[in-house]
């Protein structure tokens, strides 16, 4: 029990006495004794009050002034806590002729402070049956809100679009067991929803609704060949073939497979993958929306795909040809060719070519060079050889570009903007709510406004949804350009241009074993 303190009258002066604290309770405050003295407008010698506190240590009668004492009722004083979800009461014993407080008392304070939920009577009637002085007591406390749960999908499949070739013991890279493609059969289970629940609000103890956080919705996304199940929580295959997952959609098809393309074929375009099993030749196109899969090499021609790239015996573009991939490109070597990879680039080798990758490009083998041309990624560029000895012009360019950063900008700008939209008309609904749940009927114009305003924050609310998806996406790319970095691990050779984000620098001398970051505005090389 705490340490507490009660007034006395006795021979008509005023007394104080002193209890000290049991069982390990708090002793007792002087400035605790001094506020209540002070409030009570009582007068008391300062140094013997302080000096019979400080060495309390048996139950103790200080003597205050000589005037007679007033008597002085129980007193309490309510703390409401910053977040308004607890209020807590300190209660001070009554002098010996004054009265103690009753529950009416305790609850008409409540009631005055604005407290209008959750007060705790059982609390308040174990403090009247076991009074303890001094002490911090719940009198009422709020009801948290009941948080719900985003919506969540299960794909029964490998979504990993990150698949990389085996790098051998003795250097070389195994370009044809790649492991990208996802077998499936007719009537398998591809992904599974499990709705969003909707929380539950709560009450602060001054009777304010605490809304919780708002929950993500998700639906299924998918493509043909494809069965939706009757409660639309399940996807199935309706046939044999391979299912794919590009831009958060699944589809399911058949392999189109051909020997090569050439003259026998003409150009190819179909809606899922296509695996060549010799080459494709020049002046030839294929285009698929899922991957492509080429045994052979790729001449002067143009390929294109909404998944990822393979070229086992890889490419030599003729200074026409074109590679672009909606995931990564993986292809054993790339000369006079254009690349483009939403994901990373994988080579033995990069020659006189224009690449660009959307996360990194990654060079390996025995000889794992670049030289010529320009390579672009966002996160990493890494190779043994990088330029030439010839003087031979190599540029690498990483990281963020300013046009990704004011679009960030621009998206959390809109995203403001709608949110106080939304913020207005959140009290006018809500007051319409109010005044139809008490009985109050609506005219018809009141009516209407409310209509617009709901669907105007509906509108809105799906707009901001979306922006802020995209803008969840520009931050993932923006997380990566801390650490951009190109890493050589054998020579760069003078004549390599490297910029990163806004900053270039050129290599004078040849260069082992090294890194490129950006540090503090500029380029800086770093060993390995």
């Amino acid at each position: 029990m705490n340490a507490y303190f009660q007034l006395l009258g006795k021979e008509g002066k005023t007394m104080l006495r002193l209890v000290p604290a049991t069982d390990g309770g708090n002793d007792l405050s002087v400035s605790d004794a001094i506020d209540y003295l002070n409030f009570n407008k009582i007068l008391y010698d300062l140094p013997s009050l302080n000096a019979a506190i400080i060495g309390l240590t048996e139950e103790t009668v200080v003597q205050l002034n000589n005037d007679p004492l007033v008597p002085v009722n129980e007193q309490l004083t309510i703390t409401i806590a910053p977040d308004k979800m607890t209020a807590m009461g300190v209660f001070v014993c009554r002098s010996d002729k004054g009265q103690e407080i009753t529950k009416d008392e305790i609850l008409s304070d409540l009631k005055y402070k604005g407290i209008k939920f959750g007060v705790d009577d059982a609390g308040i009637d174990a403090y009247l049956a076991d009074k303890k002085y001094l002490e911090p007591i719940v009198l009422a406390k709020g009801e948290e809100p009941v948080q719900g749960k985003d919506a969540s999908i299960e794909y029964f499949f490998n979504t990993d679009v990150h698949a990389r070739p085996t790098l051998n013991e003795d250097g070389t890279v195994d370009f044809f067991n790649l492991n990208i493609i996802n077998h499936v059969q007719e009537g398998e289970l591809l992904a599974r929803l499990t709705r969003e629940v909707k929380g539950k609000p709560g009450t602060d103890v001054l009777g304010a609704r605490i809304p919780p956080r708002n929950v993500t919705r998700k639906v299924l996304k998918f493509g043909r060949n494809i069965r939706l199940s009757e409660d639309k929580t399940e996807i199935y295959a309706m046939c044999n073939g391979h299912v794919t997952f590009v831009d958060g959609r699944v589809f399911v098809s058949d392999v189109m497979q051909v020997e090569n393309v050439d003259p026998t074929t003409g150009n190819i375009d179909y809606e899922g993958n296509v695996q060549v099993n010799g080459n494709v030749c020049s002046n030839f196109e294929v285009h698929a929306k899922g991957n492509v899969e080429i045994k052979g090499v790729v001449e002067g021609a143009v390929v294109e795909a909404g998944g990822n790239i393979t070229i086992a015996r890889g490419m030599n573009g003729m200074g026409k040809g074109r590679l672009k991939s909606g995931g990564n490109v993986v292809a054993k070597f790339i000369e006079n060719s254009t690349v483009e990879a939403a994901g990373y680039v994988e080579s033995g080798s990069i020659m006189h070519s224009d690449v660009v990758a959307g996360t990194e490009i990654n060079v390996e083998g025995r000889k794992a060079f670049i030289s010529g041309g320009k390579v672009t990624a966002t996160s990493k560029v890494e190779t043994k050889i990088l330029g030439s000895d010839m003087g031979t012009d190599t540029i690498v360019e990483i990281g963020v570009s300013a046009l990704v950063k004011k679009q960030h900008k621009e998206i959390e700008d809109s995203i403001a903007e709608l949110d106080k939209v939304i913020d207005r008309a959140m009290p006018i609904m809500e007051a319409a709510r109010d005044k139809v749940e008490a009985g109050i009927a609506l005219n018809e114009e009141q009516l209407d406004n409310v209509r617009n305003i709901f669907n105007l924050t509906r509108i809105k609310a799906a707009e901001r949804e979306g922006l802020v998806a995209e803008k969840e996406r520009l931050e993932e790319i923006l997380a990566v350009d801390k650490d951009a970095k190109v890493v050589v691990k054998d020579t760069v050779y003078p004549g390599t241009k490297i910029v990163i984000s806004d900053v270039s620098k050129i290599i004078k001398e040849s260069v082992q074993h090294c890194k490129f970051m950006k540090t503090k505005g500029d380029v800086k090389m770093l060993g390995l």
